[in-house]
């Protein structure tokens, strides 16, 4: 909807029905200050990143209208994942539960937690009210190494700690279960849930097990 009480016409408003995006970004618009320079982080990692009044710059947070509904909806089928950013101020917001729980009902599209920063608490992954968001894998950003580390598990010490010591210099999206638990997040698209690293030493040798079974 084209802010100050005018309708949306989709034709000032470039639907890009071919467009494809990694992330929706589902976010409270009172984070507005916060929401571009996230966008902006994850960008810098490589990844596309829709948020409504960036990307659709006639649409307002403001009014929930059937015109607005219908392009949020184009945008969810659009994206690969959705990313809910959680805060103080996304228990107020409108949009975010419709659009969790229409993308949530898209088949083989993916959903997670993402804690944003506020200014009392930090990382908010308090959901009293919203204890369903607990249901769902969250978001961290943390060194590629701790990705090779998980897979990593046969190599030899030196040259382990090498690869290590040079993967501490490149950020990637984890989806996480806890602490211990995780999944780099391109494996999370390609439908890969979070494991520890004991889940993958008994797939390891599940498969190491099996190709000696069938020599």
């Amino acid at each position: 909807m084209i802010v100050e009480n005018q309708f949306i016409d989709e034709r000032n408003i470039d639907l890009g029905r071919t467009k494809e995006y990694d992330i929706f970004l589902s976010h409270s618009y009172a984070d507005r200050e916060i929401i571009p320079h996230l966008k902006q982080v994850l960008e810098d990692m490589g990844y596309k990143v829709y948020v409504d009044w960036i990307d659709d710059k006639l649409l307002s947070r403001d009014s929930i209208t059937k015109e607005t509904a219908k392009i949020l909806q184009l945008r969810m089928t659009q994206s690969k994942s959705l990313f809910y950013a959680t805060s103080d101020n996304s228990k107020k917001s409108k949009w975010m539960p419709w659009e969790l729980g229409y993308f949530d009902g898209i088949k083989n599209k993916r959903v997670a937690i993402l804690p944003i920063k506020n200014t009392n608490n930090g990382f908010n992954k308090d959901f009293e009210g919203q204890e369903y968001l607990g249901l769902y894998y969250y978001i961290s950003i943390d060194k590629l190494s701790r990705e090779f580390q998980h897979k990593a598990m046969m190599m030899e010490k030196n040259a382990l700690q090498e690869l290590i010591t040079k993967f501490d210099t490149i950020d990637k999206l984890f989806i996480n279960e806890n602490s211990s638990k995780f999944v780099v997040f391109e494996e999370w698209l390609d439908g890969e849930n979070p494991y520890t690293l004991e889940d993958e030493h008994d797939k390891i040798m599940k498969e190491y097990n099996g190709g000696n079974e069938n020599e």
